[in-house]
């Protein structure tokens, strides 16, 4: 669900400050925006008002709750993505000036793309404001528009403080938290998604926090658990045949089990078993 409106940037005029955009968005647990450095030539600023969403910054992912919000000047890359089981509710709003950079750098807003409001209404009703004119007047009303834009990015520098450097951590500590239950069900067939959900947060940055916290894939972890398990039973279950311990190590085909343990361990699940029990 969103509101939204769009207008044309104009590239001559006489304002501190237009909107290029501005609107809303919410119960989207889909919604994920990933841009490239330089793709996008606005400043921007975001403002979460329930719910709970993630951003990607400096191989860090951090997490936003209500109150908190995050700036981006122009050109810089973007990563941000909502929560699957707490979907987010953010305002947000695209704007330009040739003299808004400096007046954000004489602020410090340059140190960060995170922050938490000390009062975060005010804003929530700055951008609503911003969002009415832009839908009942367009651009008609300039002089409108930018007083109600700088309102927007006023009451941001007001009231903006650097966030915590430990919502960082929480996601982080999410899979950390979840790697003894992943090595307890390694051997059941390995579902992405479902590890993904237990997170709470999407396939592609569980992979990559997953790499971050372990220093491997999630697929990498669950073989390794697999050829360990798979070890011990070679040993302690000396009259269970090879195709049954692949079966129950999660492996269907011998082949491929035999495979894998070989490029893993040097040998095949058979030499390793007679290497013990001669």
């Amino acid at each position: 669900m969103r509101r939204q409106r769009l207008l044309p940037t104009l590239t001559e005029h006489a304002y501190f400050c237009l909107p290029e955009s501005v609107g809303w968005y919410k119960d989207e647990p889909g919604h994920t925006v990933s841009r490239q450095e330089g793709a996008l030539n606005n400043f921007s600023i975001h403002l979460i008002v329930g719910g709970k969403g993630y951003l990607e910054t400096d191989n860090e992912v951090y997490t936003l709750q209500t109150g908190d919000a995050f700036l981006y000047f122009p050109l810089q890359e973007q990563s941000y993505y909502s929560c699957p089981d707490d979907p987010w509710d953010v305002r947000w709003v695209h704007f330009y000036g040739s003299k808004v950079k400096d007046y954000l750098l004489e602020s410090g807003l340059h140190r960060s793309h995170l922050w938490t409001l000390r009062q975060w209404k005010p804003l929530e009703q700055a951008l609503h404001d911003l969002l009415l004119e832009a839908e009942e007047n367009t651009f008609f009303q300039l002089t409108r528009l930018s007083t109600l834009t700088y309102s927007v990015i006023a009451e941001f520098v007001n009231q903006a403080a650097p966030l915590t450097s430990n919502k960082s951590m929480e996601t982080t500590d999410r899979i950390v938290q979840l790697l003894p239950l992943l090595q307890q069900e390694a051997c059941k067939p390995f579902e992405l998604d479902y590890w993904a959900q237990q997170a709470g947060i999407s396939t592609y940055y569980f992979c990559k926090l997953f790499k971050k916290v372990t220093q491997m894939t999630p697929m990498t972890f669950v073989t390794l658990c697999r050829l360990q398990i798979s070890k011990q039973w070679l040993l302690e279950k000396s009259d269970l045949p090879i195709r049954q311990i692949a079966l129950d190590a999660g492996y269907p085909s011998t082949s491929y089990f035999n495979k894998r343990f070989l490029e893993q361990e040097g040998m095949t699940p058979t030499e390793y078993r007679e290497l013990y029990w001669k």
